[in-house]
């Protein structure tokens, strides 16, 4: 068996497009004979995914992740390359692919919306034809797991987003995927619900080495859910790294969060280049360091010196703030030399 849970080479796709010309008889000159244009979607991705592994597919808006996660998936054919999901050919191996993978789409509803959850349940069962004594154990498991006993029998209409949620992705769990595709998972959640859906996501991938693969506009979700980041950008890939490794090094700065014994004073803080103040509180003191200027160690030791401290802590800076670096990067050279050795890398 394949240690690939998906792989791609040269994967492109196009379409063709109806170029819009400008003024009146341009307007009509291109309703009666519309002239066409060939728009990259998808640029020639080469990516290899191995099983168990959990993978943040990034890009913004336009940037060709759904059209990518559409051929990973048999709904779209690519205009070039080849790709292999699970051993199968997506587009050619559509039926026996869709047994073996799961999809989460945070605003599209697998479940239906004037039915109770249990229903759902039922007649997923049956499309993907499971066993009845498997399907009522797997339920059971995945009701205790999930939480989801008070909401089995509520019209799906009247449960809140996050109970609704939780209900999606055990849903896409029941034929037990091999491979789960998840498309905002925990868009509109609150922040509770959203860390209790990326701890029973972090659990099914854990215990039954589920595939995951991600796309997401909220950090956390990349944080706490992978531990690779893939950034596709104008429909190619960008950069390739391990998230940890994203963050140490596509950005150097630390924040460092202090909780003072007394109010803080501006003048008492220490001289030291590449340390900027974000926000001050009473007690309460937000630095930014930038370590291309000077050590995290010397930051800490100089405040420990200056001040009694009653808290501290020092993290990396926010998911969203390295991947707009990598956005404004890309967009802006072409040959990616800022981001050195990240790109294409893992």
């Amino acid at each position: 068996m394949s240690t690939a849970a998906l792989q791609t080479q040269g994967l492109s796709k196009s379409f063709a497009v109806k170029r819009k010309d400008a003024g009146l008889s341009g307007s009509i000159r291109s309703l009666f004979r519309p002239q066409w244009e060939e728009k990259v979607a998808v640029r020639q991705i080469d990516l290899t995914v191995a099983r168990g592994e959990r993978v943040a597919f990034l890009g913004p808006n336009g940037a060709g992740k759904s059209t990518t996660i559409k051929m990973l998936t048999g709904i779209l054919h690519p205009s070039s390359g080849e790709a292999q999901v699970l051993g199968l050919t997506p587009w050619r191996d559509r039926t026996k692919l869709a047994f073996r993978i799961g999809a989460v789409f945070g605003q599209k509803s697998q479940l239906w919306y004037h039915l109770p959850p249990i229903d759902t349940f039922d007649l997923i069962s049956r499309v993907y034809e499971l066993n009845r004594s498997d399907y009522l154990a797997r339920r059971a498991d995945l009701i205790e797991r999930f939480e989801l006993g008070p909401y089995l029998n509520i019209p799906v209409r009247k449960l809140s987003l996050g109970e609704r949620m939780r209900c999606e992705i055990a849903v896409s769990f029941l034929h037990r995927p091999q491979l789960l595709f998840l498309d905002e998972p925990t868009i509109g959640l609150d922040v509770v619900v959203k860390q209790r859906i990326r701890e029973l996501i972090l659990e099914v991938n854990r215990e039954e080495g589920t595939t995951v693969f991600l796309t997401s506009h909220d950090a956390g979700d990349m944080e706490e859910l992978c531990s690779r980041a893939v950034v596709i950008h104008h429909g190619g890939i960008l950069l390739d790294a391990p998230v940890d490794r994203l963050k140490r090094e596509v950005l150097s700065r630390k924040i460092i969060s202090l909780t003072l014994s007394d109010h803080f004073v501006p003048g008492m803080l220490p001289d030291l280049q590449g340390m900027e103040v974000l926000h001050s509180e009473g007690r309460k003191l937000k630095l930014a360091v930038d370590l291309k200027q000077v050590g995290i160690e010397s930051v800490v030791s100089a405040l420990m010196g200056r001040f009694k401290l009653d808290d501290m802590t020092v993290e990396d800076p926010p998911m969203e703030e390295i991947i707009t670096h990598i956005y404004g990067s890309g967009g802006q050279r072409d040959d990616h030399s800022e981001l050195g050795p990240l790109v294409g890398t893992t």
